[in-house]
């Protein structure tokens, strides 16, 4: 199979994006992440922008990697200056990353505007600084910046650019779609048109932005015109929309368009790397994100579900486990009895034909009230269990009571107090928090821990809340969403009424209670 390599800049221009920040420790976490999952070229910034970029390259000298070549970047020299005499271009050539970007004009509006040079001068900046580096041992790539905006508007001058960036000695040319603007059948045109004017003299990389939302698509579309390195960034990380997302080119290029990209196993490894890279940047991950989201191979209309269960290519475009990731059966007002049945088995519980007609009917009823079963498996498990005669209770509740005191100071106390029948003996305790329902939470894990202890090791981790019918107002229903754990496992339960308080202690009870079923 013919080879298409990618080229990372997560720790360039991923940066660029909102909220942003590593320190050096997680760069080189990033590094090896990328370098696992086999990315070929890892481009681990500019070593000369600041004390940080510094000290990530000092240490990347050290580490060994399986198979990336690390690549620092940088411009070409500054306009009347040699490039020998360019601070930032011998910052370039003395680390010791084997692997150069250097980024070029080759929009004249730029070349006019920005660096006020002539065209012939800024030909010259390209192909000195790429013969310098060539000359200091290095492989150049060249990205020529705005390409497709300056082959818009000036064709020619364009295949300059690139033209002397090549015969000057770049390892590579690779073609910027800056502002993100371009169309598919564009990019291609003009990649198309580049591959031909460079021949075999030079590869022809791809770096797109997705202002336009089709990042992706226009990555896809220089490759199948001839180019053969796709630069990205994993999640497509990035400033302004974001940058093309590898995390979607990969596969496509090696399950749809048949490249040789990365090992099976490491395209296998896919949708963990990008979860662990959304986790190091502290970013919340898109469950709706192609191939790797947790809804990427969801099913939620029975329709859906029914159809996946007789053959999974009905409705799903590759077998989820090649990028790492796992079907999942949605349980909706949508289900029928087959994805009831799935859930039930996926539980390790045993639904009969009417056991099932029941949960689908209790489903459709509860959904109906507002019940969202899809954010809740716990509660939707518990739901099961009833049915199949397999739930067992915790407690059995005699009453809970919250009080809640605003003093003219400002402070404000919570105070809930619970009784129980725990094994037919009753509990009554009472309980202090912050709020009412830490004060219930307290309350009741008191009256429960002498009998289950282990129920004191889990966590609420997030608690959400989300009013039905605001033209209600302060009367309205209200839906409460809670995630919990027990550091080994996540579920998330739910509750709803039109008391947020009862709401709230319902999807408590559900949470300690799922934690209690026997597995």
């Amino acid at each position: 199979m013919e080879q298409v390599k990618l080229y990372d800049t997560t720790l360039r221009d991923g940066m660029g994006g909102p909220g942003m920040s590593l320190s050096v420790d997680e760069k080189l976490k990033v590094v090896r992440a990328l370098d696992e999952l086999g990315v070929q070229t890892i481009e681990a910034g500019f070593p000369s922008s600041n004390p940080k970029e510094a000290e990530l390259f000092e240490r990347l000298a050290e580490v060994e990697l399986q198979g990336a070549s690390i690549a620092a970047f940088g411009m070409t020299r500054r306009r009347d200056v040699a490039a020998e005499d360019d601070e930032a271009l011998a910052v370039l050539v003395g680390c010791f990353a084997p692997i150069v970007c250097l980024v070029g004009k080759s929009w004249r509006l730029h070349v006019e505007k920005v660096t006020r040079a002539s065209d012939e001068e800024n030909l010259a900046m390209i192909a000195d600084s790429i013969a310098f580096c060539r000359a200091e041992g290095k492989r150049p790539v060249f990205d020529a910046e705005h390409f497709f905006d300056g082959y818009r508007d000036d064709p020619a001058f364009a295949l300059e650019c690139v033209r002397a960036a090549a015969e000057a000695g770049a390892e590579n040319v690779t073609l910027c779609d800056t502002n993100g603007g371009s169309l598919p059948e564009f990019v291609a045109a003009a990649t198309a048109a580049v591959v031909a004017e460079l021949g075999e003299s030079v590869e022809v990389g791809i770096h797109t932005h997705n202002d336009g939302e089709c990042a992706v698509a226009n990555s896809l579309a220089a490759v199948a015109a001839g180019a053969r390195l796709v630069q990205g960034t994993v999640n497509g990380y990035g400033e302004r929309c974001g940058n093309a997302n590898l995390a979607s080119i990969l596969p496509a290029l090696q399950l749809k368009l048949g490249f040789d990209v990365v090992s099976d196993e490491q395209l296998a490894s896919l949708a963990q790397t990008a979860h662990y890279l959304d986790e190091l940047c502290n970013v919340a991950p898109d469950p709706s994100r192609a191939y790797v989201g947790r809804n990427a191979f969801a099913h939620k209309a029975g329709m859906h579900a029914a159809g996946v269960a007789a053959d999974a290519r009905t409705f799903e475009h590759i077998d989820p486990s090649r990028v790492g990731n796992a079907r999942e059966i949605l349980v909706s007002e949508l289900s029928g009895k087959a994805t009831i049945r799935n859930q039930a088995e996926h539980a390790g519980l045993e639904l009969d034909d009417a056991a099932a007609t029941r949960a689908v009917q209790r489903l459709k009823e509860r959904e109906h009230r507002g019940y969202h079963y899809e954010a809740a498996p716990a509660s939707f498990e518990l739901l099961l269990r009833r049915e199949a005669g397999s739930y067992e209770s915790l407690f059995e509740l005699e009453s809970f009571k919250v009080l809640v005191e605003k003093r003219a100071d400002g402070a404000v106390e919570t105070e809930a107090t619970i009784k129980v029948r725990v094994d037919g003996e009753r509990y009554v305790r009472v309980a202090e928090g912050n709020g009412p329902v830490n004060a219930l939470d307290s309350a009741l894990r008191a009256a429960i821990a002498d009998r289950y202890p282990h129920l004191a090791d889990i966590e609420l981790t997030n608690y959400k809340v989300r009013i039905l019918d605001e033209s209600h107002g302060t009367g309205a229903v209200t839906r409460v969403l809670l995630d919990s754990s027990d550091g080994e496992r996540e579920w998330g339960t739910i509750g709803v009424s039109e008391n947020i308080i009862e709401a709230s202690w319902e999807a408590l009870v559900d949470s300690l209670e799922y934690a209690f079923q026997p597995r």
